[in-house]
Parts: structure tokens; sequence; C-alpha cells
């Protein structure tokens, strides 16, 4: 498949109908709550404390996401995901409509009980809109159409928010808003009898009513995945606990910190908004457009910068004589530190979602992928509540600042990811050849298509340097076993990352009897097991950048587990700072464009080691 554009996806209709449908639900929603929180406060005569009413808004919103997402779960695999889209938006036209009556007629419980279908709403669409990009989109898209998405959700949120300060500033705000929201709904549903058909997976499964029973099963199921996937749905909860928090002070931080008026308020949740769309969308051009997981450490990393950059610079906008508007205050440069870490913050949490969401999709189980994702859903509105809880307790009863408060999230945040990362060392070994490959060198890949997806296959590379099996395992979405001399696996630092890939040490047969045979009983179970085991026959690196000759373990590989195998080469290592060429230098091949090229698969009979060392050769040609 060639490499396009992941806005490409937007002129397609396995992508475009859903994105729009998606995106007006996100507008939407926000629309109506946002609107009807500013009804709350400045327009309709209530009596006592009008902030308990828009408390209770937020709770009400919240709660169907705890009762109803283990059946949208459920309902996402036993029902065709584009018939149940169609359902679900033809219900917000009607919730919308009795939204409409509630506001035009002035009556407040109506309202909040439109607030309650449409949370409910949101809570069954959830599990269907992440579960049917895998459906819709070839592996390479994962990673993009995901971007895209959440590009798509924040805009929207954002501009649902705007959309409500300008409906509600009408003087005859209850007829537009009622017009939006309705008109909204029926523009969604309209969009969403455009997504093409998305079969059910599981249409056999009973359906459990007890959603307290099944929300419990679902939590269990989704927790009990492997640790990857587990580990990213608490990763991905951790970043709306940390999202809420920020969203929910913004108001008050720009009133009290950046001295500013509601244009203030608008324009940080725009740099916030626009910051994650744009880490959303650079997550495919960083990630190679696959489901790269080495983003997410880049992304915390990022998180817990520009939370301290922004407590840090807290406090430098002055007092002035009437508060700041948005244009005032982008004329103080005092405010443009504040501005550049809310950007960051955007930034590096799209960097952080996407791939984590990209993830979730991709190593689910088809089947159980609508409730794993539902199961994600009730552990983010957990998160969101705890949130709120710990805000209270360290504003309210321990008196913090709100830029006290955004240091407390920040170290937090070094402390959970850390945890999430110990528990899941793919995630740091991947961020390290990530790292790697977008900074030392530049990687190109030609022909890794060739590489099966599934199925044991024995690969052999020309061995030039010290980081050949990390640019080789950045490269190739599958898990590969490298096969390397015991010296090189235990290199300080990179033994984190060759045990953590499961690399096999090996050693001449004289120089430690024990070692070679273990090494080669490791590669006869990995390759039983249905996995890619690499090895570099030359059995050490090039001393003068040329290919020696392949030695005869590949042999004893074949016969004792046959298996097809894939030539590879590496191009243009040779010089780099890795390689032993005695005229290398850090700076003198900095940034060096370097290839990996993938050959025809051998069969076992024709699978000699000179007519492999011919074939990597070839692939190799002149470029050293």
């Amino acid at each position: 498949m060639s490499h396009s554009s992941q806005f490409t996806l937007l002129g397609k209709r396995r992508f475009l109908p859903f994105f729009i449908t998606q995106s007006l639900g996100a507008f939407n929603d926000n629309l109506f709550k946002q609107s009807l929180i500013l009804a709350i406060l400045y327009k309709l005569s209530l009596e006592g404390d009008r902030s308990i009413w828009v408390n209770l808004c937020a709770l009400l919103f919240i709660l169907p996401f705890f009762l109803f997402s283990a059946l949208a779960g459920q309902f996402g695999e036993k029902f065709a995901k584009d018939a149940l889209i169609r359902a679900i938006k033809l219900a917000e036209v009607a919730i919308m409509a009795i939204g409409a009556v509630g506001f035009l007629s002035g009556h407040l419980e109506l309202m909040l009980l439109t607030l309650f279908a449409m949370g409910t709403h949101s809570a069954l669409f959830g599990p269907v809109k992440y579960s049917i990009l895998p459906q819709a989109l070839h592996e390479q898209e994962l990673v993009g159409g995901n971007g895209l998405v959440e590009m798509g959700t924040f805009l929207a949120i954002l501009a649902g928010t705007i959309g409500a300060g300008v409906m509600m500033s009408s003087s005859d705000y209850a007829s537009v808003v009622a017009g939006g929201i309705v008109g909204t709904a029926v523009l969604g549903y309209l969009a969403s009898r455009w997504i093409p058909r998305a079969a059910a997976v599981a249409p056999q499964m009973p359906l459990d009513w007890n959603i307290f029973k099944q929300s419990w099963a679902t939590l269990r199921l989704g927790l009990g995945q492997t640790p990857a996937v587990s580990r990213s749905i608490v990763g991905n909860s951790w970043f709306w606990f940390v999202g809420a928090i920020y969203l929910t002070q913004i108001p008050a931080y720009s009133k009290d910190w950046l001295h500013g008026d509601e244009t203030v308020v608008t324009l940080v949740l725009t740099l916030f908004s626009v910051g994650i769309a744009v880490g959303s969308l650079l997550c495919e051009r960083l990630s190679g457009r696959k489901v790269e997981i080495g983003l997410v450490p880049f992304g915390s990393f990022g998180l817990t910068l520009f939370g301290l950059l922004w407590w840090w610079h807290s406090g430098d906008v002055p007092v002035a004589d009437a508060p700041h508007d948005w244009l005032s205050l982008l004329g103080l440069h005092q405010a443009w530190w504040i501005m550049a870490s809310i950007i960051g913050l955007g930034v590096f949490g799209g960097f952080y979602i996407v791939p984590l969401y990209a993830l979730i999709q991709a190593r689910t189980p088809e089947q159980e992928r609508a409730r794993v994702i539902a199961a994600n859903n009730i552990l983010n509105a957990l998160f969101m509540v705890v949130s709120a809880l710990v805000t209270i307790g360290l504003l309210s009863v321990a008196k913090l600042s709100i830029p006290q408060l955004f240091l407390v999230v920040s170290l937090l945040n070094i402390a959970v990811n850390a945890y999430i990362f110990s528990i899941v060392p793919e995630f740091t070994m991947r961020f390290l050849i990530w790292l790697l490959s977008h900074s030392m060198y530049r990687v190109e890949h030609r022909d890794l298509d060739r590489i099966p997806d599934e199925g044991a296959a024995l690969l052999v590379c020309n061995h030039v340097s010290f980081v050949d099996a990390l640019l080789i395992g950045g490269a190739i979405r599958r898990p590969i076993r490298f096969v390397m001399y015991y010296k090189i696996y235990n290199l300080p630092v990179l033994n984190f990352v060759f045990r953590t890939a499961g690399a096999i040490p090996i050693a001449g047969h004289s120089e430690d009897a024990a070692t070679y045979e273990r090494a080669f009983a490791r590669i006869a179970e990995y390759l039983q097991a249905g996995e890619l085991v690499c090895i570099f026959p030359e059995g050490k690196l090039t001393a003068d950048g040329e290919i020696d000759v392949f030695k005869g373990g590949v042999k004893r590989i074949l016969q004792e587990t046959p298996v097809p195998v894939i030539p590879l080469a590496l191009q243009g290592l040779w010089g780099s700072f890795f390689s032993r060429d005695p005229a290398k230098g850090f700076l003198r091949r900095l940034w060096s464009r370097v290839t990996l090229v993938a050959g025809a698969a051998i069969p076992v009979e024709a699978a000699q080691p000179e007519v492999l060392r011919e074939q990597v050769s070839a692939l190799r040609g002149a470029r050293r």
C-alpha cells in the first residue's frame, strides 16, 4: 500500500461518514451541556447555590458511563456496528427534540433529563466508535485514523463549547439553541446512513442485562488482557484524569492567574485543544504509520515537562486596571511561556493518547474489542470522578493554589507512568528504539511486507553495528527474537532492551558450550511457537564493512525447525558511531540515512549458508 497522508482517509467512504458522525456527536454533546450550564448560571430563575446545579450536570452526564458502558460493549459485538450507530444517532434526534422543548419552555428538569440521556447516548456510542476502526481501516491506517478521530473529537468539543457561548448570548437564545441541537443531531443521523457495512463479530453472544454484574465482568475482561493492553487502558484513563483536572481549572486559572476576561478562557481552551489535535495528527508521521507505543513514554515526558513549566511561570502575568482580553494577553511577553506550556501539554497529550488507543484496538481479540473499550470507558469515568475528588481535596482541604495543583499532577504523572512502564517494559524498550531511529539515523524501509504477518520465519541479516537489532526491531511490526553474541547482549543499557525483547544470547561452542546449546534450544522453541527469529550468520561484527562468510548455525536451526528464510540487508551503517570503522566519529555520520531492505522468502531446501550470503550481499549492494 502506498504511504499516502492520513488526510486521504477523509476522501474514503469507509472513514469519512463515520468521522463526520462522531465529530457531530461530540460537538452536540458539548453544545447542549455548555448551553445548559450557561442557562443555569445566567438565564434561569433558580433559588439556592447555582454551582450545585452545575456540578449535578457533570454528574448526570458521566453517570451513564458507569451504568451502561458494559451493555454498550455487548451491543458492539452482537450487532452490526453500522446499524447500531444509525440506531444510536436516530435516538439522538429524539433526545435533542426533548431537550429543545426543555429550552423553549425553560423546564430545567426536562433539560437535566436530556443531559442524562445524552450521556447514555455517548456511553453507548463509545465502544462502537473505537471498535469499528480496525474493521474499517487497514493496519497501516490505524494510527492515522485514530489521530484524525482524536483531532476531530477535541476540535468538536472546543467548537461546541464556543458555539454554546455564542448562541446563549442571543436575545432569543432558547430558539437558537433548540434549533442548533436538533439540526446537529439530524445531520449526524444523515451522515451515519453513509457508513459502510461493519458486520457483527459475535452475533450469537447472549446479552446480560444485569448492568452491575456485567460492568464488573467487563472491567475484569479489560484489565485481564495482556499486560500491554491492560496497562494501556490504565494509561488511557490516567490521561483523562490529568486532562479533566486541567480543563476544569482553566476558567478559574484564566480569571485569577492570567487576570483575563471570558475571551482568555476561550483562548486557553483553544490552545489546549489545538495542541492535542496537532499532536494526534503528528503521531502518524512520527510512528512510521504503525502502532508505535514508543511514543507513549515520549508523550508522558512532555506532559510532565510542560506541566512543570506551566506551574513555574504562573504568577508572571501582571495585574491590569481592567481584565485582559485575549489580544492584550498575547501582547504580554510574560504570558508566552504559559501559552507555550499549554500548547505543549496538548501536543504531548496527543503523542500519549493516540498510540494507546491504537494498541488497545490492534492487540485485543476482535470478538472482545468492543467490551474491552467499554471497560476503558468505565475506567475513564471512574478516573474523572476521582480527579474531581482529588481536586476538591487539594484545593479546598490542603489549600493549594491552582498552579500548585498543576505541580502535584505533573509529579504524579511521573509516578503513575513509571509504574506502567515498569510493569510493561515494552513501552520503554520501544521508546529507546524509536529514539535511536529518529535521532542518530534516518531509517528507511524497503519491501518489509515480504515478512509474513503471522507464522514462523527465520530472518538473516548482515551484521554492521552494535545497534543492528534495535534498528531491525524498530522497523518490523512483529516482535522479533534476536540471536546475538552474549557480550553484545550484556552491554549496559542495551541489555535492558535485549532482555525485554526476548533476545537469545549465544557464545561460540568452544567458548561456552552450555550457552551455545541453550541458544539453539530457545531458537527452536520460538520458531515452533510461530515467532520470528533473526540471526546474524557472520557470527561477529564486520571489521571492514564487507559481508563475511556465513557460518553453519543456520543449517542446524533449519534442520531442527524447518521454516521459511527471509534475507535482510542493512545499508549505510558502516562508518557510523556504533560500527567498527576505525575512521568513525560521533558527528561524522550523525543523522545518516540507513536502509533496511527485505528479500523474497527462500524455501528451506535452498537455504544454504553460501546461498543466503549471496542473497544478502545482493540486497545490500555497494552501499555499506
